[in-house]
């Protein structure tokens, strides 16, 4: 299946500038893998020949990442940003597939280093051949972790950006506190002094074909040393001890957040609109639409910014796909998406089939119609659900079927993610109510959207009729 995320021409070429060196790493790993691991099952000669290319080609790879973070001042600024920025998702995509192949090079590295890390079991001729491998691997993750540290330290941004998980990538949580606790600590400096100090005592080996790329990353790694490093050191203790004490906090602060948007202190289990003004609603709702709500006397209304407390998404019903979306703009959409028979419906099944079982389970006889991120977290809920409200306002972006469509399509990706109790906009893995709504709606490759409307209306201080979108 091709994949439904299109990149800017500039930015294609500088991605895959180093993205395709994966694919020749990867083939040079599994002729080394082919070979076996252990020393005894294979001919030195041959696997230490293999993984010389490999650490070659990967420590390319991620002097690739870093120049390309270099060259995208917009992504990753090269001095600390004033104020927050929200990205764009395909500003967030962009960043995490530098990120991911960031970590692909690290791990190969990784493998190489500790494959070699015995090269005392290697026969004598073998020995600093192997030595020299495990070395020059550990240089370039060294060297280039910290390149990478260096740059995505400027942006506060990032210490969210690459520590949520991104399943779409099969990359976890946490990713770039590891990273940074790993190579922010004296473990990593004290094996740089004590292996440098064997290839000294070796007087190196000029004839090896990293020699030169291991003195420029030794370098570089004592340069780091004597400027930033201990002070950058220091500031990770400080920030994993922030990050500790945050953990604690939170689950306090979610559950204070539940219990608040679950209590009423007035007119409990009655509200303003009537069963039969929702009946009326769902016979005029299309797929696409937003719905505003605001449910009066709750706790969790205190401190919110404008009227309307409540985003919710109308996705409709399958048979309700079939008929709106049967249009030539929108089967065009789906197959550049790529499903080759162009239909929406199908899109769904199969790229979000748990999301898609979840939205035809009926709730009390009824067919779910709108997904939401409440305090469950992202879910399918009825229209009579999420419409028992004392003020509601229908908005209809005035965009084509095709937006709509991906804005559906956005919306069953993020399903069964969980409520984002910190309000963070920055990140993908947990969303807010309106944050479902405004990430579903992002303009993205030239297709527009109806952010805009949504920041005018859900984002507003004042009350309902100062909203001048168009609605139903």
């Amino acid at each position: 299946m091709r994949s439904c995320v299109i990149y800017t021409s500039e930015s294609s070429r500088r991605l895959l500038a180093f993205i395709g060196v994966i694919f020749l790493v990867l083939g040079v790993s599994s002729l080394a893998g082919a070979a076996g691991s252990r020393v005894g099952d294979v001919a030195p000669d041959s696997l230490l020949k293999h993984d010389t290319l490999a650490v070659r080609v990967s420590r390319d790879g991620l002097a690739g990442v870093i120049a390309y973070m270099q060259a995208r001042p917009d992504l990753f600024s090269g001095e600390k940003p004033h104020g927050e920025r929200l990205l764009t998702r395909q500003q967030r995509q962009q960043i995490w597939l530098a990120w991911q192949v960031f970590l692909d090079h690290m791990a190969s590295l990784d493998a190489i280093q500790q494959r070699h890390a015995g090269y005392r079991d290697y026969p004598d001729a073998a020995q600093t051949a192997a030595f020299n491998i495990s070395y020059a691997a550990f240089l370039a993750k060294y060297r280039y972790a910290l390149d990478f540290i260096a740059i995505a330290e400027n942006d506060p941004d990032f210490d969210i950006l690459l520590n949520e998980p991104v399943p779409e990538l099969g990359m976890a949580s946490q990713g770039y506190v590891k990273l940074r606790f790993h190579y922010l600590n004296v473990l990593p400096g004290l094996d740089f002094a004590r292996l440098e100090a064997l290839y000294t005592l070796r007087q190196g080996d000029e004839d090896f074909a990293l020699d030169s790329a291991m003195r420029e990353d030794a370098k570089r790694i004592w340069s780091a040393g004597k400027g930033e490093g201990p002070v950058a050191t220091a500031r990770n203790g400080v920030d994993m001890l922030g990050n500790a004490l945050f953990q604690a906090y939170f689950p306090v602060q979610q559950g204070v957040s539940e219990w608040m948007g679950d209590v009423k202190v007035l007119r409990s289990g009655n509200s303003l609109i009537s069963p039969q003004q929702i009946d009326r609603l769902s016979q005029l709702l299309q797929p696409g639409d937003i719905l505003l709500e605001r449910r009066e006397w709750y706790l969790s209304n205190i401190g919110l910014p404008g009227f309307w407390s409540h985003a919710a998404l109308y996705v409709g019903t399958a048979e309700q796909h079939i008929q709106y979306f049967d249009d030539e703009e929108v089967r065009a959409w789906v197959k550049e998406a790529g499903m080759k028979n162009g239909d929406f419906e199908s899109l769904l099944t199969q790229r979000y089939p748990q999301a898609y079982a979840d939205s035809l389970q009926p709730d009390h006889g009824r067919l779910p119609r709108v997904i939401e991120a409440i305090s469950e977290g992202v879910v399918f809920t009825t229209v009579e659900h999420t419409a028992d409200a004392d003020s509601l306002v229908v908005l209809r972006p005035r965009v084509s079927k095709p937006v709509r469509a991906r804005a559906i399509q956005r919306a069953f990706h993020y399903s069964g993610r969980p409520y984002d109790f910190n309000f963070d906009f920055r990140t993908d893995d947990s969303l807010v109510c309106t944050e479902l709504i405004y990430k579903a709606y992002e303009p993205v490759n030239g297709m527009g959207g109806a952010a805009a409307a949504v920041d005018r209306c859900a984002g507003q201080t004042g009350y309902p009729g100062e909203c001048n979108c168009p609605s139903v």
